[in-house]
């Protein structure tokens, strides 16, 4: 859908976007968590003893966390462990292990093919994936850490107190701001996965991939994160009495632009399950949003 450029009848200054700023919503579809992995027998014959103890340590970590937080991480408001951030916390232990995963693929090593690596959707046990190639762990790896930031985004977004005189309360500016730039983390890791490590996959190992790492849902998502951080600017636009009416219809024009685009990403999977599902519904909604809103200012 392209934009209009249209003449402004009035300086925009009391005219309001339709629908609410309020409470904004973050879709994060099931976490993949990974499962143990014996870097040791794979690998004890090729690495020092030194390296391989690293590799498992910090995977090690992952799976530990994963699987004590990552059931509760899209279905709590907030979760905090000895006063930091459990997401913080592991999208930190996963920022760690990604650097030293990569070192099994460099240079086209041999050893990128020596490890068996598993991976299980958290809302379908029945969803495990195994594959003896590195690059599928740094796929899967990139996957969870946009999924952490998008749960992140969300937990910015909720308001923590509510308002005295009945209206929804307001999330602060701070938060705002701060939910833009995870967002666009968000899609910055998702891009690189359909860029830079989902070409690296032999094309019959793309084709057996489950479909929540099918390039068309990596694609939404990475849309969906700038989708929903041009959103917030928007919101932000209104609230501001130095944005322009031009700033606010283009913003909300680049919103219609992206929802398009993830729908046309999504909508012929097959995606035929509950989380599946849900994304589609959500992608549309928002899609359809965003064109009401973009209407209002045009």
């Amino acid at each position: 859908m392209g934009c209009v450029v249209s003449a402004p009848k009035d300086s925009g200054g009391n005219r309001r976007r339709p629908g609410s700023i309020g409470e904004l919503s973050v879709y994060v579809p099931g976490l993949r968590i990974p499962k143990p992995v014996d870097f040791a027998q794979s690998l004890g014959d090729y690495l020092s003893k030194n390296i391989v103890e690293r590799l498992s340590a910090l995977r090690t970590r992952i799976v530990v966390m994963a699987g004590q937080e990552g059931p509760t991480i899209t279905r709590t408001k907030r979760k905090t462990q000895h006063g930091g951030s459990t997401l913080a916390d592991l999208l930190q232990a996963l920022e760690d292990y990604l650097p030293v995963v990569l070192g099994l693929v460099k240079n086209g090593s041999h050893l990128q093919y020596k490890v068996q690596f598993t991976w299980v959707n958290q809302e379908d046990d029945k969803e495990e994936t195994t594959m003896s190639n590195a690059w599928y762990e740094v796929l899967s790896v990139l996957h969870l850490m946009a999924m952490l930031s998008l749960s992140q985004a969300n937990l910015l977004l909720f308001p923590r107190s509510s308002s005295s005189n009945g209206h929804l309360p307001k999330v602060s500016e701070e938060s705002r701001r701060a939910s833009v730039d995870i967002f666009l983390k968000a899609a910055g890791y998702l891009d690189c996965a359909v860029k830079h490590v989902l070409p690296q996959l032999p094309v019959e190992l793309r084709r057996n991939l489950p479909v929540d790492l099918a390039e068309g849902v990596l694609r939404a998502l990475c849309l969906q994160a700038l989708g929903q951080a041009i959103d917030i600017q928007l919101g932000m636009a209104i609230d501001s009495t130095k944005a322009t009416l031009a700033v606010k219809r283009r913003l909300a024009c680049e919103m219609v632009k992206c929802w398009q685009q993830a729908q046309d990403n999504i909508m012929n999977l097959p995606l035929a399950n509950g989380w599946g599902e849900k994304h589609c519904l959500f992608v549309k909604w928002k899609y359809v949003e965003a064109k009401k809103n973009l209407m209002g200012w045009l």
